[in-house]
């Protein structure tokens, strides 16, 4: 399966002042396979090391800042010489080994010429409190489950996936039904590439949520291994709640849905744990619109998405045979599996997460994205209605250029408003210049 983030490690081969990479992400994102891939194919040698259990790595990285003997020492382990012009090291499960991340700075400053990545699920990198990490003498990158896009070049074909990309809905408008019936498909099989597989070898969705519900245990499970013991409960009531919270009419995340009196001081570092796990998505709210809306965040409210739609669905309970009855799956659930597909393409394309709720509550528009120093708002249409009273009174007021509202309808613009279809939300900085 082709995975876009190989492109992105290309450019990073191809830097002059390139410095060893941390590639991070949730668990099961599918981190090893991309750089096992990545080395296969633009290196020579690919020297992979596992440093999970690796009491041989442990000691190398323990009491040392040389990096040429890090270097000799992963030689020994790997069985051959490295050689910077045509191997790739890839140190793999690095928080298992915090002094191997601590150690990047000295492979930065003393050895440039190597290619090295390491790769670290998040449930264990950004929550290690043995790590320190070497600010400046690294790039990063974070991996996310697979795009709608990806997801069609695995599922379909790689010309169905080069049509999505162009952002022109003009060019879709003749395989409209054919991508929504794939746009269903994606909302119980999501993007976790496992599960993937499983679905485009065997076409059974029972199959693809077996691996769900397995990626979901092994999640909760991380929660003990890597949480504080008096905060795990609370992380498992805030996971727990996200069903409910997304199945509300108004999305903003309400610490009473988790139970009843609950109050913000008592989960904010369970809600945090799980966003820095990767686990979560954390839509911020504004209340005034600017540039850059990061000035206009309030702290006090903000949405909550998982990582997944497709884990939504296992953590739901959704039965799979809703996929064949008509749209059912995206107009029931209150707009629930629509606003997660949106929220997850954009985190998967970089663009920052707000939303814009007014302070009396009667004006919220379900999305804004900064494309280009230009404010897009975006609403979320579950259905093939497009009248949207807030969306509207939003862009008067502002004095909005553009406004983009995602539909299972195709494109339909006026002279302010666009309608576009849902299965391009992916390629949203596109659809804004066009």
């Amino acid at each position: 399966m082709y995975r876009n983030a190989l492109s992105e490690l290309i450019k990073w081969k191809q830097k002059s002042n390139r410095k060893p990479l941390v590639v991070t992400g949730a668990r099961q994102v599918g981190k090893t396979w991309l750089l096992k891939k990545f080395g296969a194919t633009n290196y020579k040698k690919l020297a992979y090391v596992l440093m999970a259990d690796n009491h041989r790595m442990k000691g190398l990285f323990e009491n040392s800042s040389d990096a040429r003997a890090f270097i000799s020492g992963l030689e020994a382990e790997v069985g051959f010489s490295i050689s910077p012009a045509d191997t790739l090291i890839v140190l793999d499960e690095i928080q298992e080994v915090p002094k191997a991340l601590s150690a990047l700075k000295y492979f930065y400053e003393q050895v440039p010429e190597y290619s090295i990545v390491v790769a670290g699920s998040l449930l264990g990198l950004a929550l290690h409190s043995g790590i320190s990490f070497p600010v400046g003498k690294v790039d990063s990158m974070t991996i996310y489950p697979m795009s709608f896009g990806e997801f069609v070049r695995a599922i379909k074909s790689d010309q169905f996936a080069a049509i999505l990309e162009k952002g022109d809905a003009r060019l879709t408008s003749s395989f409209h039904d054919s991508f929504n019936e794939l746009l269903k498909q994606y909302f119980l099989v999501g993007g976790m590439p496992e599960v993937v597989r499983i679905f485009a070898d065997t076409g059974d969705y029972h199959a693809a949520r077996e691996i769900q519900k397995q990626i979901i245990l092994d999640y909760e499970r991380d929660f003990s291994k890597y949480a504080q013991i008096q905060v795990v409960p609370r992380i498992r009531m805030v996971w727990n709640s996200l069903p409910s919270q997304l199945s509300r009419e108004n999305k903003k995340f309400v610490y009473g849905v988790i139970k009843q009196g609950a109050r913000a001081k008592d989960f904010e570092l369970a809600i945090q744990w799980l966003i820095d796990a990767g686990l979560l998505l954390k839509v911020q709210r504004v209340n005034r619109v600017g540039v850059p809306l990061k000035h206009y965040e309030d702290a006090s409210a903000f949405k909550l998405f998982l990582l997944d739609v497709g884990l939504l669905g296992a953590l739901s309970n959704l039965e799979p045979r809703l996929i064949l009855e008509n749209d059912r799956l995206l107009t029931e659930f209150k707009g629930a599996y629509t606003e997660q597909f949106v929220a997850e393409q954009f985190a998967v394309s970089g663009s920052p997460l707000y939303y814009y709720s007014s302070d009396d509550a009667k004006t919220e528009v379900d999305f804004i994205a900064e494309v280009e120093g230009k404010l897009i708002p975006i609403e979320v249409k579950s259905a093939t209605s497009l009248h949207s009273k807030s969306l509207t009174h939003f862009v008067n007021k502002h004095n909005i250029e553009r406004a983009i509202k995602f539909s299972l309808l195709e494109q339909k613009q006026n002279k302010v408003i666009f309608n576009e279809p849902l299965y391009l939300a992916e390629y949203l900085a596109l659809l804004a210049q066009q």
